[in-house]
């Protein structure tokens, strides 16, 4: 391979395993490509790489826009099924101010309870954003603490 592809130097499409398959202009081909954000929270819509199954990146793609709809729908759609990540929208009760603690929040995907293990399970991924590890592991997001209503950030002020 001679390096990087970038947009419009290549085509993806799916197998009939429902595999991402990459086209380069070159003739090039790789079944079961993964795309991967640079910055899947605080730029999401940017800097993804399409990486072969040996992990050697073979595409770069700066922005989703540059794409034509259909390429863009299939990495949108593949990174729906890699990634995991439920943004909180409202805190609703907090079994305890003590860890560990059950939580039950309202998020994107709906409501939900996960036990939160211990304080340091918060962390400041930026000034306004935290990432909540829960006890089995899965990351939730709050986007914007201040974005939050005045219920779930006073709750949210205990832990913090």
């Amino acid at each position: 391979m001679n390096g990087r592809f970038g947009a419009g130097q290549f085509k993806l499409t799916r197998n009939t395993h429902g595999r991402l398959v990459f086209g380069a202009a070159n003739g090039e081909v790789h079944e079961g490509v993964v795309p991967v954000r640079a910055f899947p929270i605080a730029d999401p819509e940017h800097g993804i790489a399409l990486v072969s199954p040996d992990g050697h990146e073979l595409a770069w793609v700066e922005s989703l826009a540059e794409l034509p709809e259909d390429q863009r729908q299939l990495i949108v759609e593949e990174l729906a099924r890699r990634e995991f990540m439920p943004e909180i929208r409202r805190l609703l009760e907090v079994s305890s101010f003590a860890t560990p603690s059950t939580w039950q929040v309202e998020t994107d995907r709906g409501t939900t309870r996960f036990v939160l293990k211990g304080e340091e399970d918060i962390r400041r991924i930026a000034h306004y954003t935290l990432l909540i590890a829960d006890s089995h592991g899965i990351h939730f997001l709050i986007r914007d603490i201040q974005k939050l209503d005045k219920p779930s950030r006073k709750l949210l002020d205990r832990f913090l």
